[in-house]
């Protein structure tokens, strides 16, 4: 059960601070600094050792409150004559200054006022600004975000200099007080969408929130779905052009990641080269990423359709070498397609897990010398390990890991309906996976869009990518209050 703090600031800080040490007993990182000020007036300080910055409060705080000669009047004075700290916030509510405190501010009492001072002082040990790992581009910008909501904030706002852009704190998790922020820019945004956005977020109640991947299942629309409906990106040119076309981000304190809504299928299939780079290359290798994402969907159970049901559809000397390969092996097809899939499910989770250096090497192993040795056993035919290559490779083609992680679920129910039914079930299986697709919305706008639009001036940033000078107005089906981004 939560503990309820008092919302009352006693005019006596000796007071204040015996309470505070009674709630927070038994946390030793955790420094109360009492001191007089010019001799005749108490205060205290609260902070936590290793989160807040000791330096700023030793030169800017304590040694200008202790070493003032004249005498105090009353407390506004300290505030504005004696204190020399830049960030400093007021509050009436004694709940309100623990949380301070305890994201990485100081509390300041001072006797007689029944307010107390909180200081920006948060100074936590942080990673840098380094690559994404997730999203590499060969032309683009190399930073990526960090597990610091401020200098996530600041990365954004270096990409969006404009007056109209917001940036909303909300805090999340009744534990952990995670801070977040919501970010649009107020004339682009449609109406509804960030009310939505916040409507969504004020519903979750939950302990805490660790990662942004918390907040994302938590809103998101169709929660059975296996398809993500929020993006995630650890790029801030990625959410900046998100932000330019009239979506909402989500940025949670502690987490590299960062949401954006609404998201849809063909957005998730693009990766920021295709804006950098000409537009005739960037369509071509669009062409081939969805060429390469629909053989990795369908090639298994093609094999097992065709191999199971119809052989006749098979030219007659690509059949006996079919049959020649599976010579010896005790397995139908559609087990041997089973165990390859689960087999490289398994390698990649691994590669995944492992440390890089080590990750290469199970690669390797796993690739070559297991495949071989399993086609060397007679457990899968050699032209099975030739669709499973093809299949790997064509499913790294994806710029975003759940919608292939999604994907390789589709692959799988694809090969147990080509086993039951051949081609037919593989139809079958598509015709349903469409049908959900369409019937898919993320923060009302349609999963398919613009594919699924009437307008055909969305398609101009579908598959094949129009020269830029071409793309005069933002995606119809975003309703955005401006609708030209170039004159």
């Amino acid at each position: 059960m939560k503990e309820e703090i008092r919302e009352k600031i006693s005019i006596n800080s000796q007071d204040n601070i015996k309470y505070i040490k009674e709630l927070l007993k038994d946390n030793s990182d955790i420094v109360y600094r009492e001191f007089f000020i010019c001799k005749n007036l108490r205060g205290a300080l609260v902070y936590i050792d290793g989160m807040a910055d000791k330096l700023l409060l030793d030169d800017y705080v304590l040694e200008s409150l202790m070493l003032e000669e004249d005498e105090v009047i009353d407390a506004q004075e300290i505030k504005e004559k004696i204190l020399s700290v830049s960030d400093l916030r007021e509050v009436d509510k004694l709940s309100e200054g623990v949380n301070a405190f305890l994201s990485g501010d100081t509390l300041l009492f001072i006797d007689n006022l029944d307010e107390a001072y909180v200081l920006a002082t948060r100074s936590w040990p942080t990673r840098g600004v380094s690559e994404p790992s997730g999203e590499t581009v060969v032309r683009g910008s190399r930073e990526g975000f960090t597990e610091t909501i401020r200098f996530n904030t600041a990365l954004v706002r270096r990409r969006i200099r404009d007056t109209r852009f917001r940036i909303k704190a909300v805090t999340l998790g009744v534990r952990s007080k995670t801070d977040t922020a919501i970010m649009y820019i107020d004339d682009i945004v449609k109406d509804g969408l960030v009310e939505e956005v916040e409507n969504r977020i004020s519903k979750i109640n939950i302990d805490a929130v660790l990662d942004s991947g918390y907040v994302e299942q938590l809103i998101e629309d169709n929660k059975r779905s296996i398809f993500p409906q929020i993006q995630s990106t650890e790029r801030p040119d990625v959410v900046a052009a998100a932000l330019y076309e009239g979506r909402v981000a989500i940025m949670v304190d502690n987490s590299p990641f960062v949401l954006i809504v609404p998201a849809t299928l063909p957005n998730l299939f693009q990766s920021p080269d295709d804006y950098y780079q000409r537009w005739i290359s960037s369509s071509v290798v669009r062409v081939i990423r969805v060429l390469g994402i629909i053989l990795s969907l369908i090639m298994p159970a093609l094999y097992v359709a065709v191999t199971s049901f119809h052989t006749d559809i098979i030219p007659t000397k690509l059949a006996y070498s079919i049959a020649a390969t599976r010579e010896g092996v005790p397995f139908p097809a559609f087990i041997e397609a089973i165990i390859m899939e689960i087999s490289l499910a398994f390698l990649m989770e691994s590669i995944v897990r492992l440390p890089k250096p080590m990750g290469a090497t199970i690669g390797i192993v796993g690739g070559l010398i297991i495949g071989q040795a399993a086609v060397s056993a007679g457990i899968v035919s050699p032209i099975m390990i030739i669709i499973v290559a093809i299949t790997v490779i064509t499913s790294f083609m994806t710029p975003n890991y759940e919608v292939s992680s999604a994907f390789r679920i589709v692959r799988f129910l694809l090969i147990i309906a080509a086993s039951v039914v051949g081609l037919y079930g593989i139809v079958l299986g598509l015709v349903i996976l469409l049908v959900h697709l369409v019937k898919l919305k993320s923060f009302g706008v349609a999963y398919l869009s613009p594919a699924v639009n009437t307008n055909t001036r969305d398609l101009k940033d579908f598959i094949i990518r129009f020269p830029t000078d071409k793309m005069k107005k933002r995606p119809r089906y975003m309703r955005t209050k401006d609708k030209i981004r170039q004159e």
